[in-house]
């Protein structure tokens, strides 16, 4: 089942195409992650890995074993800026990691295959 909209596509385009464009306000920035971490789910949907942007949110996504209760198994946080960077492509993944801006537990954490995510790296108008 895919993950539930929250942000209007053509709201959360326009939030990553003014983040590109070097626009940081919180609104802006919150608005990108939020639909980033939206597509992210759209494109991997499944419970098995949280994906953490605190402050500006998380999702459940990839297939696999459902967790229930406490730390889930496969954790991904890192900031918006390091975030909004691999969801359009300006950060590499494995970059991300080796430096320390992720920090991606359990073995199906690694998202490389799923980023930069596509509707993040083109936005329409």
């Amino acid at each position: 089942m895919p993950a539930r909209r929250r942000t209007d596509p053509a709201a959360g385009r326009a939030a990553v195409a003014a983040w590109l464009g070097g626009d940081t306000s919180r609104a802006v920035v919150t608005t990108a992650v939020r639909f980033t971490l939206e597509e992210l789910a759209d494109v991997a949907p499944g419970n098995s890995v949280e994906v953490r942007v605190p402050p500006a949110g998380a999702v459940q996504a990839v297939a696999g074993p459902r967790h229930t209760r406490g730390t889930p198994p496969n954790v991904v946080e890192t900031d918006v800026a390091t975030w909004l960077g691999l969801a359009t492509g300006h950060v590499a993944w494995t970059d991300a990691v080796a430096s320390g801006r992720v920090s991606a537990s359990g073995e199906r954490a690694d998202l490389s295959a799923l980023l930069p995510l596509q509707a993040a790296r083109r936005p329409r108008p």
